[in-house]
């Protein structure tokens, strides 16, 4: 991976650091360039904050690592680029229950489900429902004691953090086309266990790759998003419309040009 940190441009060094003072505060310099970087393949203000800086404990190398994911917000503004969102529900939540689970007591509901609005191409609005489950989402304590209480967020905010589970589910299920990437609002706490796979987590050199396509025109970019590979596509989904918004206005840019030139012959 290239090395974000060591760079030339200094207003990419003071947006860093405008962010790591506002928003990502005790993020390292190389994990803030990489949501900038995103930021700006996607077409995103990183000023709203629309992916995450989330550590999270690795199991497999023993260590806290930084990982970047979206947040559900970002899946919402994605959702209205296509044109087609038609707004969704407020989370509507199952009964209360209430149990010890690991020494701590906690109420929580035990489901939230949430409806994403779509509008089709042939005019109807279909709707897209995720239920999930308060005991399949929430983030253990963990620690030495590996105490499968809920972590402090989860035990501060059980309704908040599984509406947000539910919203991120409803949206992927309705716009499949964003990715399949959990949230930060769902992996936030939560372990890096021997048998899992990492989130995935966007390879700079990818992101740099992909805007330089695209900054080549649709043509360019159709081609290089076509051979770039399973993988590469399935990490970048979540980029791929304001990347062809950006191949778009580049195709823009250069016509405007031409027509400028041809009128000053």
């Amino acid at each position: 991976m290239t090395n974000l940190v060591k760079r030339d441009n200094l207003d990419d060094s003071a947006l860093v650091q405008v962010l790591k003072n506002s928003l990502y505060p005790g993020a390292q310099d190389a994990s803030v360039y990489l949501v900038l970087d995103y930021c700006r393949a996607a077409g995103l203000d990183p000023m709203l904050k629309p992916v995450h800086i989330v550590p999270m404990w690795d199991s497999k190398a023993g260590q806290m690592r930084d990982v970047v994911m979206p947040g559900v917000g970002l899946y919402r503004t994605q959702a209205s680029r296509t044109g087609q969102f038609a707004g969704m529900t407020e989370p509507e939540f199952g009964p209360d229950k209430t149990e010890n689970i690991g020494g701590t007591q906690i109420t929580y509901p035990e489901w939230a489900r949430v409806t994403v609005k779509r509008a089709l191409d042939n005019g109807i609005v279909a709707e897209f429902t995720a239920m999930e489950f308060w005991t399949e989402n929430y983030a253990v304590k963990g620690g030495k004691e590996k105490s499968v209480a809920p972590n402090a967020m989860w035990a501060k905010r059980p309704r908040g953090q599984l509406g947000k589970c539910a919203a991120a589910q409803a949206l992927r299920i309705a716009f499949p086309e964003l990715g399949a990437q959990n949230t930060a609002e769902e992996l936030e706490g939560k372990t890096l266990g021997v048998d899992d796979a990492p989130p995935p987590q966007i390879d700079a050199d990818l992101i740099h790759e992909a805007t330089a396509a695209a900054k080549q025109g649709v043509a360019i970019y159709s081609a290089w998003w076509a051979q770039t590979g399973k993988a590469n596509r399935h990490a970048l989904a979540a980029m791929h419309a304001g990347l062809k918004e950006a191949a778009s206005d580049a195709d823009a840019a250069r016509t405007f040009d031409s027509e400028l030139q041809e009128g000053d012959e």
